[in-house]
């Protein structure tokens, strides 16, 4: 007699609806159009956050059903025109990416939402929101891509998006964190690029089903492990790891608020997705032969982002070493490469991206209310806004891996796969590290928030706000929201980790929705 569970899991397959395979591309077009809309509209900037929220909604509705249909279904698979794989460009979506997606998707929303209150009429009127719907074509297209010369291809569509939203206000501080965050990624977009081309011209195609299943044919006599390096080399320097990290806090707080949120949740991210994909689906075995390097980066990108959120007074900037060493908890999980590991580095990577976004969010509002960014001149926020307070401090908990928030779980996951195989020195860089971001995010609380105001506030503060504008509340409650409701009932999201990565670490039903029949060229 077939189990209850067994009886569910067919139910809900008999009843999943026809959703087309057209669907995987449907959210990159919609960007795309989204975005060429609003340059035909961009005389009329007040209809530009309207257009975009509207298609940001409907963005994570066609990634929610994206989900849905390769959670049921299994990966799906898109080929342009008439061209079949591997000569044809395929997008492909399987759990991995489409989670993902979703998750920049939330992300974007509750970023678009509160750039109306952010974002004045000069920012909008030099193109905050096409540059943003460009963006999101940029990494939802990452995210599902099934060609890796394509993702080469949407990492450049981020990149350009994303510089204009670096320097949008053109103000001198802004030009300089650009001008370090336009040469250090460029220089890792060259080296993903050159290793883009050996690869090309060890396999002969850059669709990557096919690359994972010649790989095995190909490690005897072609340099797979030189390749691979290259791979990691240029999404370390993507993701801001150790030591190609000093970027990230050179660059992220100089923007708006709104703009360093979306690069703190959903950028680095992008990094990490793609070493990922790279290393585990495509390289496993070059990818443990390389794997002491990679954990002793990812302890060295845990303690250092770690030790300079301490140092900071600037509180964007210490938001900017949370990040780092989140990248640093990540890369542990593909160092370790089990599958419990590398599950726990992309439940890490899905609590990041909406954590970070909100923290990002916190920053803004605290230097809103509190006039001044620095720690040293805020105080009393708790009086001004209570509720924002409660909210901030749920999400340095969750920053921190402290329970019952959403970031407890990838820890406690990349802690027993590091124990699992005796890498000691590794859970206690992860412990270490995130004692000391603790300590930090506590400073913060009490400085900022605890104390009262400092008297006088610092001469240079901008204007103090008194209250708390609906459109700061609705997108930082929401992400918080999420936070909590992850940590009190992770088991839907701890499953779709687990499935993820048991999908990268046998990628037989992704091979097999690229080339249904069983053959390539």
């Amino acid at each position: 007699m077939a189990s209850p569970s067994v009886d569910l899991s067919a139910a809900l397959i008999l009843a999943a609806p026809a959703l087309p395979d057209w669907l995987v591309v449907l959210p990159v077009a919609l960007m795309i159009g989204l975005g060429a809309v609003l340059m035909m509209v961009r005389k009329s900037v007040r209809l530009h956050g309207g257009i975009a929220i509207a298609g940001l909604a409907l963005l994570v509705l066609l990634d929610a059903a994206l989900l849905w249909r390769v959670s049921v279904h299994g990966p799906v698979t898109m080929v342009m025109g008439r061209w079949l794989p591997p000569f044809g460009i395929a997008f492909t979506a399987d759990l991995f990416g489409a989670v993902m997606a979703l998750a920049a998707a939330i992300a974007a929303l509750a970023a678009g939402i509160f750039a109306l209150a952010d974002i004045d009429a000069s920012g909008r009127r030099y193109g905050f929101y096409p540059f943003l719907m460009l963006l999101m074509a940029g990494v939802t297209g990452a995210f599902l891509t099934g060609d890796i010369f394509n993702l080469y291809v949407w990492f450049e569509v981020l990149l350009i998006s994303s510089f204009g939203l670096l320097i949008l206000g053109s103000q001198p501080e802004q030009i300089d964190g650009a001008l370090k965050y336009a040469v250090l990624n460029l220089i890792g977009t060259t080296l993903f690029l050159i290793a883009v081309g050996y690869l090309y011209a060890i396999f002969g195609t850059l669709n990557m089903a096919d690359i994972a299943r010649k790989a095995a044919g190909l490690r005897e006599t072609a340099p797979l492990t030189t390749l691979t390096a290259l791979f990691i080399l240029a999404f370390a320097m993507k993701a801001a790891a150790f030591p190609v990290n000093f970027w990230l806090p050179a660059s992220y707080h100089t923007p708006r608020v709104v703009v360093s949120a979306l690069f703190g949740g959903l950028l680095t991210k992008v990094g990490i997705y793609s070493l990922i994909r790279v290393t585990v689906m495509l390289f496993p075995v070059e990818r443990e032969a390389l794997s002491l390097i990679v954990a002793i980066s990812a302890a060295l990108t845990m303690l250092v982002g770690a030790l300079g959120a301490l140092a900071q007074n600037d509180i964007r900037r210490l938001v900017g070493y949370v990040v780092i060493a989140g990248i640093g908890n990540m890369m542990a999980g593909v160092a370790i490469g089990t599958p419990a590991a590398v599950s726990g580095a992309i439940l890490y990577a899905l609590h990041s991206v909406v954590t970070m976004t909100a923290l990002y969010l916190v920053a803004g509002e605290a230097g809103r209310l509190g006039g001044t960014w620095a720690l040293s001149g805020l105080g009393g926020l708790y009086r001004k806004a209570p509720w924002f307070s409660g909210a901030s401090f749920l999400l340095f908990l969750a920053a921190s891996g402290l329970p019952p928030l959403s970031g407890l779980w990838p820890k406690v996951a990349l802690l027993k796969a590091s124990l699992d195989i005796g890498a000691w020195w590794l859970a206690a860089a992860i412990l270490l590290s995130a004692f000391l971001i603790t300590l930090a995010l506590a400073r913060v609380f009490l400085l900022a928030f605890w104390r009262p105001q400092p008297d006088p506030v610092p001469e240079a503060a901008a204007p103090a706000g008194t209250s708390v504008d609906w459109r700061i509340a609705l997108p930082l409650g929401c992400l918080t929201a999420l936070v909590v409701l992850f940590g009190l009932l992770p088991e839907p999201l701890l499953d779709l980790a687990q499935r993820a990565a048991e999908g990268l670490g046998e990628p037989a039903a992704y091979i097999q929705s690229v080339f249904p029949g069983g053959t390539a060229r």
